[in-house]
């Protein structure tokens, strides 16, 4: 019977490991290609009501949907609720690469996320003035981590990591959007 990379990693007390020679060779990549752009594609089918499938690639639906204070099923996170899931998951993704980078191995990684957001617009339906910040006005995110690196070498790894957040950047930065009738 063999043993899984989880069950290895629970067992040494660290996080499963990345592969730090794909790692490395990833980041050779883009130092080789810096003006490399990639086009990432999502499709999102309404089933009715605000319950909302999400096709990534070939993977499974992702279920989106409105709690019931906001008219939905409450089966799954809300689209706002989805933006501070993907943050949380994109920041953790920067702390392990560049924990993986540095050499160290982390225990614990843990993020809360909390955002601010004014939903009185009721998506176009509610109070209008143009005046309203529509989106989250503010999102707070604290990470908990641990490992064999010092203190001040993991905060300034959580840092680095979110600096260079493509989704955490992408909140931070005015993106061009362009909506269009099919």
């Amino acid at each position: 019977m063999s043993t899984s990379p989880q069950t290895i990693a629970k067992s040494m007390s660290c996080l499963r490991p990345l592969d730090a020679e794909g790692l490395k060779e990833l980041g050779e990549k883009g130092k080789a290609n810096p003006q490399s752009i990639v086009t990432l594609k999502a499709k999102t089918v309404c089933e009715g009501q605000f319950r909302m499938q999400t096709y990534v690639r070939d993977l499974e639906p992702m279920l989106i949907d409105e709690p019931p204070h906001l008219l939905g099923e409450n089966n799954a996170p809300n689209p706002s609720e989805a933006v501070l899931a993907t943050l949380g998951a994109c920041l953790a993704v920067g702390v392990h690469a560049n924990a993986t980078a540095q050499g160290v191995s982390l225990s614990k990684l843990e993020l809360e996320l909390e955002g601010d957001i004014n939903v009185t617009a009721v998506w176009g339906t509610g109070d209008l003035d143009e005046a309203k910040t529509l989106g989250f006005s503010a999102v707070r995110v604290k990470i908990d981590a641990e490992g064999d690196g010092s203190k001040e070498q993991i905060d300034e790894i959580i840092s680095h990591a979110n600096v260079w957040s493509p989704v955490a950047n992408t909140l931070r930065n005015n993106v061009e959007i362009e909506v269009v009738p099919a």
